[in-house]
């Protein structure tokens, strides 16, 4: 059976579907399963700070959910790390692996099944990304107002901030109602302008600043929204939403959010120096 890039379904709040097995793998310790179209999110290879989410697929456990990629030419299933090409690359399609437990499992394909996500693991797992692109953007403006920044940055966030969060973030995970970022405060960073000794001098008070502005921005309750690109993995999806700063926030992600602002009883950002030169940020929500 000829093995179609897999349309995605969970940016379009739908939990469950049925769609066709394009490919089923067995090994030793795992089943691996390739459908039509799926709204499970899969964890990327190429930047895995969001989870694969859960669920079942007919009456069988989802352990794990990952970025495939298929040569059309000779039907071999590469999964996470082990894609050799870019996407889009001619001759292959990138694709959802649905993980199952064990070798047992009779799928065919060709026949239907039945595709249920966790809908309340997803929707906290949405709650933590959508607060953490909210605490860096809250952390950009408080930055760039509060004189942290000496000269012009080339890089400006969606509101026109200099883009802290894209200067000096090294790692993002997202837990279910949490995300939690590092940033380093390098050699370079400050020859690019930031004050970085002001900075780590003055955790508690940033820290208090962006939850002030945390709070004033969950209070305009605006619509969040994914703009897709396309309906195929491999296509760009854009994160919007309106905190009346001039221009609507859009920023390109691939993960899973909420569909408001509403949907946030708080959100708390906690700010915490590792070392000389690192910082994290623990954003932590609190739903309705």
């Amino acid at each position: 059976m000829q093995v179609t890039p897999t349309i995605t379904r969970f940016c379009h709040n739908t939990w469950q579907l049925d769609s066709k097995v394009l490919l089923s793998i067995q090994t030793p310790q795992q089943t691996f399963v390739v459908t039509k179209e799926t709204p499970f999110h899969p964890v990327s290879h190429i930047w895995p700070d969001h989870p694969a989410d859960r669920g079942l697929l007919d009456a069988h456990t989802v352990t794990d959910c990952q970025v495939g990629a298929v040569e059309l030419e000779n039907g071999k299933l590469f999964i996470g790390e082990e894609i050799p090409v870019k996407r889009d690359t001619p001759g292959w399609a990138f694709v959802v692996v649905h993980c199952l437990e064990g070798s047992e499992h009779d799928i065919q394909p060709g026949q239907m099944v039945e595709l249920k996500v966790d809908k309340a693991y997803q929707d906290a797992l949405s709650r933590g990304h959508s607060a953490g692109h909210i605490a860096y953007l809250a952390l950009n403006k408080v930055l760039n107002e509060n004189g942290y920044w000496r000269k012009d940055a080339d890089r400006k966030d969606p509101h026109g901030h200099y883009d802290f969060n894209s200067y000096a973030q090294v790692t993002s995970f997202v837990t279910p109602d949490e995300c939690h970022d590092t940033y380093r405060l390098g050699k370079t960073l400050r020859k690019r302008g930031l004050n970085s000794a002001d900075v780590l001098a003055n955790l508690a008070s940033l820290q208090n600043l962006v939850n002030q502005q945390v709070v004033s921005w969950l209070e305009l309750g605006s619509e969040i929204s994914m703009d897709c690109h396309g309906e195929f993995l491999t296509d760009s999806r854009y994160w919007k939403c309106d905190f009346q700063e001039g221009e609507v926030a859009v920023i390109p992600c691939g993960g899973t959010h909420t569909q408001s602002l509403d949907e946030f009883e708080t959100i708390q950002v906690q700010l915490r120096q590792l070392d000389e030169q690192n910082i994290e940020m623990l954003t932590q929500v609190k739903p309705k």
